[in-house]
């Protein structure tokens, strides 16, 4: 098995990943839109790549990036809040088309819940989607242009929210009030699990497949935020009074119906 592998994407997540890939005995490209970063990968043992994805072209050497990888971790989220309007899907057709091009046969490609949208109740990898969000339509049209190709295998993860170190949602909800679905259970997946599932999927060969990336323990929102704010001495978040609603549990069927278990508790 080829031990040359691509992180496209080296930032809070990848950056991360290619290290531990590199420990696994990986010889691992890694990308960044900024040859500042070049000595910090470098510095980890990163060959790096100045690379940009837009939706006009992709800036940098893509070609010279994907040499000599037969797996490339594709780790670049949509970047569609606020008054931000790119066309993901338009970038994502033209990393596919260079991937094409390359000898590249296997690829794992980082989605999001999102694409679950406001679903009610328990939700698995077997369930349809419906986004609500532009980020969430777009992840769904990416989806289906990997799904689609015959040239290479994708695995498509779908991760809940990101939490990990300097990165949890109470900070940035912390005296917040009239805030709703606080009966809504919470749906977040810590970084090392984020690794740990990408690094088992590599070693089990789990290719073609579909896996949502969500720790099984699912509390109201409001009282789980409540209690991480008074963990870090913040001021707790407030949730308006509303009817019970389900809400949606996301479950992992599929990487746990293969024996997997998540490591990291998303209690602090």
């Amino acid at each position: 098995m080829s031990k040359n592998i691509g992180v496209l994407g080296c930032g809070w997540l990848g950056l991360p990943l290619a290290k531990k890939l590199i420990e696994g005995g990986y010889n691992v490209h890694g990308t960044t839109t900024s040859s500042d970063k070049f000595s910090a990968l470098e510095n980890e043992g990163i060959k790096p790549f100045k690379v940009r994805l837009s939706e006009k072209e992709i800036e940098g050497d893509i070609q010279s990036f994907l040499s000599h990888l037969d797996k490339v971790i594709i780790n670049v989220p949509p970047k569609l809040r606020g008054k931000q309007t790119e066309s993901y899907v338009e970038k994502i057709k033209h990393l596919i088309t260079e991937i094409k091009k390359s000898d590249v046969s296997h690829l794992i490609f980082v989605s999001s819940t999102a694409v679950y949208g406001d679903s009610e109740g328990e939700v698995s990898e077997e369930s349809p989607t419906q986004p609500a969000t532009e980020s969430g339509r777009q992840l769904v049209e990416c989806e289906s242009l990997f799904h689609n190709e015959n040239g290479f295998k994708t695995t498509i993860i779908r991760f809940g929210g990101l939490i990990g170190p300097n990165r949890h949602p109470i900070t940035m909800l912390s005296g917040r009030e009239n805030l709703t679905g606080g009966n809504n259970p919470i749906n977040l997946i810590h970084l090392h699990d984020c690794i740990h599932m990408i690094a088992t999927i590599l070693e089990q060969g789990y290719w073609g497949e579909l896996f949502n990336g969500v720790y099984p323990h699912h509390p109201k929102k409001q009282i789980y935020y409540f209690e991480e704010a008074q963990k870090r001495g913040l001021p707790a978040p407030a949730y308006d009074e509303e009817p019970d609603t389900k809400g949606k549990i996301v479950l992992s069927k599929n990487f746990m119906g293969k024996g997997h278990t998540f490591q990291t508790a998303i209690d602090s």
